[in-house]
């Protein structure tokens, strides 16, 4: 174990701690993230209701948010979850993807929609509906392919 801005984190064998933006112990409880997410080659998932989706190599960002336990939520997508609740849980899950850089994007969970808008523009939705299948502002998904 290690400690990270005074949180214990399991270091796990083929994941390393990606940087955080501001220092994970300066984040709130609640709030909007994002994860910087590289995949190394492509791979097709099985995610959920959205079946199988093909994810192309490159760099993703996906926005989510927490309205309360922001850094156990960030912490569970850095070291993996035991089990695939959300979305992103199915693609993190694959051992092409690495999450790089987590940032904090708002300290208002009410946020996630226009954060999410703004990091699309002029990025690719590769599986429509990804993360946004509770969006109630019509987001095409919160997963964006950025490069």
């Amino acid at each position: 174990m290690i400690g990270y801005d005074g949180w214990v984190v399991k270091r796990m064998n083929r994941r390393t701690l990606p940087a955080f933006t501001p220092a994970l112990d300066a984040w709130p409880d609640a709030g909007v993230y994002q994860l910087r997410i590289r995949l190394h080659r492509a791979v097709v998932l099985r995610v959920g209701s959205l079946g199988r989706v093909r994810f192309a190599a490159g760099t993703y960002i996906y926005t989510g948010r927490a309205a309360r336990g922001l850094r156990a939520r960030v912490l569970r997508h850095v070291r993996g979850g035991r089990c695939q609740h959300w979305h992103i849980d199915y693609l993190l899950s694959s051992q092409a993807a690495r999450v790089v850089r987590v940032a904090l994007a708002s300290t208002n969970p009410d946020d996630e929609c226009r954060v999410n808008t703004a990091t699309g523009r002029g990025a690719m939705a590769v599986a429509p509906r990804f993360g946004a299948s509770d969006c109630r502002n019509g987001c095409p998904a919160h997963l964006w392919l950025v490069g």
